[in-house]
């Protein structure tokens, strides 16, 4: 049974799978808020191919004991070099059901001088969070597709993104801190400030 994290929440993911986990999915989901009358806030939306679609795109940067940044996976770096994280494309819309974006993570493959995976949510059309409804993340055991985590990304707000979540070592197994602080931002790149106080 999956366990709805909350902000600040922290759990061995090792455990909630029931022991040996070496491969998680980081599910990342969410639809354009409709407006009062059941159709879209903003014209041309999800498909339909206008200019004010929300982009929503997940990220993950890997940390090493310094917090200093080692690589960062995003639509644009798809593929960690040692090949233990993979993005598996972006969405540009969020239509559908279902995560729209993922993030693989083989955690047994995973640089031992990397002691931290944060992940984080960003809108790089620009638009905020007043935009976007039924946001979530979610941790998944590859192993078996069983969800261990979900994290409602609930907050709506003038902001551009949020750093969402942090997956670290602990000891010998691996544990999964729900952050959900907001931020600002349409890149990683901006977002890497706001994430240090987080490590």
């Amino acid at each position: 049974m999956a366990i709805n994290l909350q902000k600040g929440q922290k759990i061995s993911l090792s455990k909630e799978a029931g022991g040996n986990l070496n491969k998680i999915v980081m599910g990342l989901g969410w639809d354009q808020k409709k407006a009062a009358g059941g159709g879209k806030l903003l014209g041309g939306l999800f498909g339909g191919g206008g200019s004010d679609a929300i982009d929503l795109d997940a990220s993950c940067v890997m940390f090493d004991d310094h917090n200093k940044v080692v690589e960062t996976v995003y639509f644009g770096h798809l593929k960690s070099k040692d090949g233990s994280i993979v993005h598996t494309g972006d969405n540009r819309s969020g239509a559908g059901d279902g995560d729209d974006e993922q993030i693989i993570v083989e955690l047994d493959r995973v640089p031992a001088t990397v002691k931290a995976l944060v992940f984080t949510v960003s809108s790089y059309t620009g638009q905020s969070f007043n935009s976007v409804e039924n946001a979530y993340c979610r941790m998944v055991d590859a192993k078996n597709n069983a969800e261990i985590a979900r994290y409602t990304l609930s907050a709506q707000g003038s902001h551009t993104a949020q750093i969402m979540a942090k997956v670290y070592r602990h000891g010998d197994e691996w544990k999964m801190h729900a952050i959900g602080e907001n931020g600002s931002g349409r890149t990683i790149e901006n977002l890497l400030p706001q994430i240090l106080p987080h490590l």
